[in-house]
């Protein structure tokens, strides 16, 4: 054999080589994505260690938890009802994707969790939740077990002075918790993704089996 004819069955053997290599990759690409984990919108964190738990009192005083919302999409905000645009732009937002689920819609809960239990009484809070939806669930507890609630579920408040002692506000974080119909909490969605994008992630946990 010459040396030209053995450089070329060499040439011709890498070339399979590569040719194969390319073909298995190909296929077992798509073998994964047969079995992807769902594009959601919001942040993954299927599997935390925190936000697995919530147990305060609805403003009727009948403690509620999340394990009575199984077989649901429960979403969980913390907000204020004195917030002048995060807390009802989230909620109106809950309630848009709630009506464009239609009759799934009854597989939606929305709960939301005051960080200003000094001035949100439970008879404020339950006109607050209602006016965005009859369904909408609002909770209060103790200062101390907001603030226990709050770590738990590692949700930033503080209270920003205002004009006078009754006026200030409250920085807080502006973000929602979704929980699926297993009662297990698996994204966070920040404030301003929109409401197409929780109504896609919203449908996904949905269609979970």
């Amino acid at each position: 054999m010459t040396r030209r004819e053995c450089a070329r069955r060499l040439a011709l053997r890498r070339a399979a080589m590569v040719l194969t290599a390319g073909v298995a990759a190909t296929f077992g690409l798509a073998g994964c994505d047969r079995f992807q984990a769902p594009a959601f919108k919001g942040i993954d964190i299927t599997g935390a260690e925190y936000a697995k738990e919530l147990a305060l009192t609805d403003p009727d005083g009948r403690r509620r938890s999340l394990a009575e919302f199984k077989g649901r999409v429960v979403v969980v905000f913390f907000g204020f009802t004195h917030c002048p645009d995060v807390c009802p732009t989230t909620m109106a937002e809950l309630a848009l994707v709630k009506r464009q689920l239609g009759a799934d819609g009854q597989r939606l809960q929305g709960v939301f969790v005051t960080v200003d239990p000094q001035r949100d009484t439970p008879e404020l809070l339950k006109a607050y939740v209602t006016n965005f939806d009859p369904d909408f669930v609002a909770l209060r507890g103790t200062p101390e077990e907001t603030l226990a609630v709050s770590k738990h579920f590692k949700v930033y408040f503080a209270k920003v002075p205002g004009k006078t002692e009754d006026s200030y506000t409250i920085d807080h974080t502006a973000g929602a918790y979704l929980f699926d119909p297993e009662g297990r909490v698996r994204l966070f969605t920040r404030h301003g993704t929109g409401a197409d994008a929780l109504l896609h992630d919203v449908r996904i946990l949905l269609a979970e089996k």
